[in-house]
């Protein structure tokens, strides 16, 4: 009895490695085409993606609205919309990490296919 207990904790130790190391994978960050690219697929997921901030809304429903570019993707599908409670300038070089969430509609014309809510920003420095 003593070994099979030995041989399930050395499994659940196995299997926590893996699950890590396919999280440690995860955190690379995704261009915004790519972004656009995988969005059914990444859905409710957690991502971290790069690019230049090139617009701001500040306080929009108790969040800023930031846009990020990365030179990848043709429009619609270059710029990425990201809320957050943090703020950012226009021209910083940010990496977001947020939620992906695909089809918001608000309502009044302001839809998006895709939008990383509730990010959490570090700009470059």
């Amino acid at each position: 009895m003593k070994s099979s207990r030995w041989a399930s904790a050395g499994l659940f130790l196995v299997c926590s490695a893996i699950s890590l190391q396919g999280l440690a994978a995860d955190t690379k960050a995704r261009t915004v085409a790519a972004l656009y690219q995988d969005k059914v697929a990444l859905n409710g997921q957690t991502i971290v993606a790069e690019g230049k901030v090139v617009k701001v809304n500040h306080d929009i429903m108790g969040k800023n609205w930031i846009h990020i570019k990365d030179g990848t993707g043709e429009a619609p599908a270059n710029d990425l919309v990201v809320t957050t409670r943090q703020n950012a300038e226009i021209g910083d070089q940010v990496t977001v990490t947020g939620k992906v969430t695909i089809n918001r509609d608000f309502g009044s014309g302001y839809a998006y296919a895709l939008l990383i809510e509730d990010a959490t920003i570090a700009v470059k420095k």
